[in-house]
């Protein structure tokens, strides 16, 4: 999605949290609950986990919530069983999406899934039709605030970043999946303050959206996708301007 749409994506989640806090609530537990099933109930030797507990501890989810998504995780008490489910396709514009889904009913999700893609302008796809055009990174944004650029690159390519890029709202460190812990931690260790940390999709190369029309179904799209209660995560690879961006935002 580019460099200033992480960061307008972290604002946006975090403006959302408080207005559909149940809805957070609920995808968090659904998230606990199969990274436990999958890696165990052990925080320390199970990273996924521990980044869904602290992001349930971020939501200030009560830890009451916490252990017992975890415990149905593992079994140790009764609780719906989830998969997890990817659906592609395309969005206005030519935009490629991917929706990271997490449900106990697979053939109502697709359906939902497809009329939300249907619905806004765009067409869901067959597997693989767009995931091509993306590569799993870890990404982690730090405000210009918290550190400088020489020192964060001192501690995040010695702990083995990838890359490291300044934006105008602050720095953004790439790694590869399977460093991101290490960099995350080095960074942690050395007090600065991490403004989101996650692994994601980013896009090989960007779909520019020239006009404000194309520009708000997009998002008006991918907003939809992400507030539909199986979804976990959505990519796009389209990148807007700042302008057109806070037109959208006025109206």
């Amino acid at each position: 999605m580019g460099g200033h749409s992480h960061w307008a994506g972290i604002k946006h989640k975090k403006a959302l949290v408080d207005a559909k806090k149940g809805k957070v609530f609920t995808k968090l537990i659904r998230e606990i609950t199969i990274a436990a099933k999958i890696g165990g109930g052990d925080l320390a030797s199970n990273a996924r986990l521990r980044k869904a507990v602290d992001d349930a501890k971020a939501a200030n989810m009560p830890a009451d919530n916490v252990k017992r998504a975890i415990m149905k995780g593992t079994g140790q008490i009764p609780g719906t069983i989830y998969e997890e489910i990817t659906y592609e396709g395309y969005g206005p514009g030519s935009v490629a999406v991917i929706v990271e889904c997490t449900t106990d009913n697979k053939n109502r999700t697709f359906a939902e899934i497809r009329k939300i893609f249907s619905d806004k302008g765009g067409s869901i796809g067959t597997s693989g039709c767009v995931s091509y055009m993306f590569s799993k990174k870890g990404v982690i944004l730090i405000s210009k605030e918290s550190t400088n650029e020489e020192t964060l690159m001192n501690i995040a390519l010695e702990a083995g970043a990838d890359d490291i890029i300044t934006q105008e709202e602050g720095f953004e460190v790439i790694t590869a999946p399977e460093n991101f812990e290490a960099v995350k931690s080095a960074l942690e260790a050395k007090g600065i303050k991490l403004e989101s940390a996650e692994i994601s999709m980013v896009p090989s190369n960007e779909v520019e959206i020239k006009d404000e029309e194309t520009a708000g179904k997009v998002l008006r799209m991918i907003e939809a996708l992400d507030d539909h209660d199986d979804t976990k995560n959505v990519y796009a690879n389209h990148s807007i301007a700042d302008d057109i961006l806070a037109k959208i935002e006025e109206k």
